[in-house]
């Protein structure tokens, strides 16, 4: 009896069954994303978005993203948990959109993998759809790689791009900061998406296990490290369309997502040049996973500010006389806020400034004083 013929594929590593299940199990929770204006369904070769909606737009730009999760996924796998990366690279990717004040769209991701674990790839697609709802993207497409040889068969990486639009009469930036404009911070869930690279050297280095207890979290040191980015983009649209509408006279005048490179960084790419804000350190506490890490390393939170968040997720530039309203209304929706600084121009104090930050030649901006001890 002659011998079934093999799969060559198969025998190389690749296994397409495994995909096609894969595809299978995340079908409902891409689905659920989808609104009238998606077509095609699931599994095309390109996702379709009916932008028959922007004849309603009388100037209408496209804002696009990209990114990924970085290091955060090597924590995910070392403990077999992959339902919040999803939202993860939600955050990374549609909160930059929301940045210059565009509403997002749609979003395709990409997982690279080295073998196809058919639940664990639903469990990262579910996790990306359930924050693509969050934010009011669709999902309207992605790809699920396998690289044998170039990945171990436990590793994945993931990464996605996602597409918004803007009024051209709305769009959000440091041509609208006014001198006296009030700084807004809003509070972050924890590490978000960015300095993983650093907390792993730390927690490595300290002999401490992601699935040991971790005392100051109730939780295992792998799940505290997972706590999922915030999602920004609904409650600052809301916030743009309560305070002005996005239009030039908008109460928003600028926006900062941050992430790598830290707070001063992030605000000097949205402040114009000539500008300078000083970022009052007393007007909050990071939260316990910042200084947690910074105690087991040695180190202060000061020499961290190039690399976290320390609790700052966002950052809004509002005119003065609406400072109370953005923080009020941004509390109501469930993201507590409080003013952290003032922009000013001209002459600026003595001292050491970071200006320059990913290409950008924006404004100035430095920390001052130190953290408050307890719970803002």
């Amino acid at each position: 009896m002659a011998a079934s013929p093999t799969n060559p594929y198969s025998e190389a590593g690749v296994d397409t069954a495994a995909g096609d299940l894969a595809v299978e199990l995340m079908k409902s929770s891409v689905r659920a994303t989808h609104g009238p204006e998606v077509l095609g369904g699931v599994g095309g070769f390109a996702g379709l978005f009916d932008a028959s909606a922007l004849r309603d737009f009388r100037r209408p730009l496209l804002a696009t993203s990209t990114d990924g999760v970085g290091t955060k996924v090597a924590i995910a796998q070392a403990i077999d948990k992959h339902d919040t990366i999803g939202q993860d690279l939600v955050g990374m990717v549609v909160d930059d959109i929301v940045v210059v004040g565009a509403k997002p769209l749609f979003m395709t991701d990409y997982i690279a993998c080295g073998k196809v674990f058919p639940q664990r790839i639903a469990d990262i697609v579910r996790g990306i759809a359930e924050a693509c709802t969050a934010t009011g993207t669709a999902l309207i497409g992605g790809e699920t790689a396998e690289h044998p040889g170039l990945l171990g068969p436990r590793d994945y990486d993931v990464a996605g791009a996602a597409t918004g639009v803007v009024e051209a009469d709305g769009i959000l930036g440091a041509d609208r900061v006014q001198d006296g404009d009030v700084v807004i911070a809003v509070e972050s869930s924890g590490l978000h998406s960015n300095g993983y690279s650093l907390v792993r050297h730390i927690v490595t280095n300290a002999g401490i296990g992601y699935g040991d207890n971790a005392a100051d979290f109730g939780k295992t040191w792998g799940e505290a490290l997972l706590e999922p980015t915030r999602l920004y983009t609904l409650p600052l649209l809301r916030l743009i369309e309560q305070l002005g509408g996005g239009t030039g006279s908008g109460g928003v005048h600028s926006l900062s997502h941050v992430t790598g490179g830290g707070i001063a960084a992030n605000l000097a790419r949205v402040l114009p040049q000539g500008s300078w804000a000083e970022v009052d350190r007393s007007t909050w506490s990071p939260s316990p996973v910042f200084r947690v890490l910074s105690d087991i390393a040695g180190s202060t939170l000061e020499s961290a500010e190039g690399t976290w968040n320390l609790g700052i997720g966002f950052l809004a530039i509002v005119a003065a006389d609406e400072k109370d309203a953005a923080i009020a209304a941004l509390a109501a929706d469930g993201m507590p806020a409080w003013q952290v600084g003032t922009v000013g121009f001209g002459a600026r104090p003595a001292g050491e400034f970071e200006q320059g930050a990913k290409g950008v030649d924006g404004g100035a901006v430095r920390l001052i004083g130190a953290y408050a001890d307890g719970a803002k």
